[in-house]
């Protein structure tokens, strides 16, 4: 039985977690995100693939690898490569439901845009589940998995990790919040990197995963 009865502070990543990643949101950033790093490094499309890879693993995003290893203008970064098509996202009445049914405040902690952010939310139908949402520019572009990042946004807003979940589709994302005291759910596959024992749950599906809550498992 899953146990969250503690829990008042519900983190929520937002890309392939508030919505499935079959729906293709972020290939479409992933594709805009390949072309800036063509066009800004100088690299042929594979090179560039390769390259921001490695940016991921060892900076947390494609943009902390880019301005510590060269000289860009992370607002036109983030404006670029946010810039795509909300059509492939479905909204989600009934995600909707189930969060307004969490007891507690919600909140969105992001690595994408802020404006972005607010797209997709509004996209999905879901904005108004939220009490704030903590993009990459609230952490003045310090990404997850940096623990800076999960302390400012905690001290944002105001709650306390041990009575808090995060979830995410990222496993390593989750490292610093298990640390930090936070339960952890892990929404899909992992992507294929290893699962260690900071992910205290894992579910295919966040919208089955809260449904299968009850009040009395959810409570205050």
């Amino acid at each position: 039985m899953i146990d969250l009865s503690h829990v008042t502070a519900w983190v929520f990543d937002m890309d392939d977690t508030l919505y499935p990643r079959e729906q293709g949101l972020m290939a479409l950033v992933q594709a805009r995100i390949n072309a800036y790093v063509v066009e800004a490094v100088g690299l042929d499309p594979d090179s560039a693939r390769v390259l921001q890879r490695q940016f991921l693993d060892e900076h947390g995003t494609t943009l902390a690898g880019l301005m510590a290893n060269y000289t860009i203008d992370a607002d036109h970064f983030l404006h670029e490569v946010h810039d795509v098509p909300m059509d492939s996202l479905e909204p989600n009445p009934r995600l909707a439901e189930q969060l307004k049914r969490l007891p507690g405040r919600r909140f969105v902690f992001t690595n994408g845009a802020r404006d972005y952010a607010h797209r997709v939310l509004a996209r999905l139908g879901i904005a108004d589940c939220f009490d704030g949402v903590f993009a990459i520019e609230d952490g003045d572009l310090t990404p997850k998995p940096a623990p800076s990042a999960y302390r400012r946004m905690i001290e944002r807003f105001g709650f306390e990790p041990r009575s808090a979940v995060m979830f995410e589709d990222t496993p390593r994302n989750l490292e610093a919040a298990k640390a930090l005291g936070m339960a952890t759910v892990l929404i899909g596959d992992g992507h294929g990197k290893p699962i260690g024992d900071h992910v205290d749950h894992m579910a295919p599906d966040l919208l089955d995963f809260l449904t299968a809550l009850t009040f009395e498992e959810a409570a205050a």
